[in-house]
């Protein structure tokens, strides 16, 4: 039976926090609200806690988590960022948008595209979870909240308490987080790529000169 905890939206209470990266440092897979739907969290390093989120969103081997960083100080430390990605990166960040970078030799190869050797990013603009994330001291591993058979990201986890109760420790609630997903951008060649138009500003990327759907070849990013 999952363990509901509703956070205040703008001042979340810091006994809550301080449960909720306990239990994810134990292994717990949890839900939180970002700025652009729920999703489903674990620990970074927890392989089974990423295969019970596998098992929830049913994704095979290959699918591609996101990592969900409190700042650019974390990005860093998982993707190689030069100078004109990093002043796109500060533009846009927080913000609900994720980001497609050269892994870094430090990131964890289970969360790499196994041929392009990248790894997806945000910086979500949400007081509750940039709360989790600095209580917490790292990433989250992390995808949006969609419950199979169903097709649409939840907004709002009451509507599915049922069913949430029995595969997930904790529901963090917050209010309604709405459907739309993030926009994502790959980074990884000279000009940036619009894979995804989700929620978030996009116009100046989002041109004849830019594809729109991702390589034939790569795998989803599944972010929130």
């Amino acid at each position: 039976m999952a363990e509901w905890l509703q956070l205040h939206p703008l001042n979340p209470q810091k006994r809550f926090l301080d449960r909720i990266a306990k239990q994810l440092r134990d292994g717990a897979v949890i839900v939180y609200p970002t700025d652009s739907c729920y999703a489903l969290g674990c620990h970074l390093g927890d392989k089974a806690a990423a295969e019970r989120v596998r098992s929830i969103r049913r994704f095979d081997k290959h699918h591609l988590f996101t990592l969900v960083c409190r700042d650019l100080s974390d990005i860093g430390s998982y993707a190689r960022v030069d100078n004109s990605q990093f002043r796109l990166l500060k533009s846009m960040t927080p913000g609900p948008y994720t980001f497609v970078l050269k892994a870094t030799h430090e990131a964890p190869r289970r969360l790499q595209h196994e041929k392009r050797k990248t790894i997806g990013l945000r910086i979500p603009e949400h007081t509750v979870v940039q709360a989790l994330l600095t209580a917490l001291g790292e990433p989250l591993l992390s995808c949006t909240l969609i419950l199979p058979p169903g097709e649409l990201p939840v907004s709002d986890p009451e509507e599915f308490r049922a069913q949430l109760n029995k595969v997930v420790a904790i529901v963090v609630g917050s209010g309604n987080c709405g459907y739309e997903p993030t926009t994502v951008l790959d980074l990884t060649e000279t000009e940036p790529r619009l894979i995804r138009k989700g929620k978030g500003e996009v116009s100046r990327f989002d041109d004849d000169s830019m594809s729109s759907s991702a390589e034939p070849n790569a795998r989803p990013v599944s972010a929130g």
